[in-house]
């Protein structure tokens, strides 16, 4: 391939797959809103460096490596709150900017369990952590000014929150009433919310992108029409078709996904569906190809993509979406919370299981689009 082609290939993918992401990230961003819980970051892109704008609480933007893409809920950690939380974050707010000695002291904690109050804090967005420039761990508090919703809600008496306040990052702000502020930032957490909550959270990212396929199907066959050649005479012909046919349409291509997705788990089949699915390499390849054929191209390819994403992240596997759904069923009927640990084990296990399909895909891509041997 040529370096122009290469460099629009991707230039496609990225437009495909930024947006499917963003649509997806947005679902989860705008459920955790709904419901009050703070969301910290919106980026598109894998974790790392990054470009952005702060609105609110949250930060939006771009990373180094635009591949992907989350939206940071907060009070999303596993396991069961620290006892210390309400001790560290009223050390931390009264000293504006604090060691964690300094707040293990005020804890009359270990320094061990400090940090992990600290660092449970961060990431409910109520301090902020340590930056690379610190030689020490130091916590601060953040930057924050009350959103006009939230001002308009104190002064009309209809919020019982401690807070609305202004908040400069590193500068001191003593607490009047330590309980009611820790319960005020407890209640802007995942982790506060009941079950049900917690769990259209999780739904609404693959659900957006399920709700834009069948949107951009209803488009397709409805009103932009589509080409279908007679197979018995030849004749090709432009065809609309009704609404209603489009979303049974929608619904047949979404179950015949689930079909394929559930025969990466059929030894059977398994083979044979890998075969048959493609990597990001091949993905890219695709997204440059639907946008020379054109805007139906377009909707189409990244309609049925966004199918495929919105069910794959629905599998019961952590960290997809599905996993931590079905974690929340089971903390619901067992009430019992999953710790730290079995959480880790879970989601190492579900990432090397999708890293063997990401790396056995991404071969069989590249020997089919670059090297043309598949």
């Amino acid at each position: 391939m040529a370096t122009m082609d290469i460099l629009l290939t991707i230039l496609a993918a990225t437009i495909v797959l930024g947006f499917l992401v963003f649509i997806h990230e947005g679902g989860h961003f705008v459920a955790a809103r709904a419901f009050g819980v703070r969301v910290s970051e919106f980026m598109i892109g894998l974790p790392g460096p990054h470009v952005g704008v702060q609105r609110g609480e949250t930060t939006f933007g771009v990373t180094a490596i635009p591949l992907g893409g989350y939206a940071r809920v907060c009070g999303m950690e596993p396991g069961e709150m620290s006892p210390y939380l309400q001790a560290a974050m009223t050390s931390v707010y009264a000293r504006g900017t604090a060691l964690m000695e300094d707040v293990a002291h005020d804890c009359g904690c270990t320094d061990d369990e400090a940090y992990e109050a600290l660092e449970e804090l961060v990431e409910w967005g109520t301090v902020l952590g340590p930056k690379k420039t610190d030689e020490y761990n130091v916590y601060r508090v953040p930057n924050r000014k009350p959103t006009a919703l939230q001002v308009r809600r104190a002064q009309k008496g209809r919020s019982k929150r401690l807070l609305p306040q202004t908040l400069e990052e590193g500068k001191p702000y003593p607490l009047s009433n330590p309980a009611q502020a820790f319960e005020d930032e407890y209640r802007q957490q995942y982790r506060s919310l009941p079950t049900w909550r917690r769990m259209v959270i999780l739904l609404a990212g693959p659900g957006i992108n399920l709700i834009f396929a069948m949107l951009a199907f209803v488009l397709i066959y409805s009103v932009l029409g589509f080409d279908y050649q007679n197979t018995q005479t030849g004749e090709v012909s432009h065809i609309v078709i009704s609404p209603l046919q489009a979303i049974q349409a929608g619904f047949g291509y979404i179950a015949m996904v689930i079909q394929a997705v559930a025969g990466l788990f059929n030894p059977q089949t398994a083979a044979e569906t890998v075969s048959n699915s493609t990597s990001v390499v091949g993905i890219a390849v695709m997204s440059k190809s639907a946008f020379e054929a054109g805007l139906t191209s377009v909707l189409s390819f990244t309609a049925m993509l966004s199918v495929s994403l919105g069910i794959m992240n629905l599998l019961p596997i952590p960290p997809l979406d599905g996993g931590r759904f079905v974690i929340e069923a089971y903390q619901r009927i067992r009430r019992k919370v999953v710790g730290v640990r079995a959480m880790n084990y879970l989601s190492f296990a579900g990432m090397a299981l999708f890293m063997l399909f990401f790396i056995v895909m991404m071969n069989q891509d590249i020997q089919r689009f670059i090297f043309g041997n598949w």
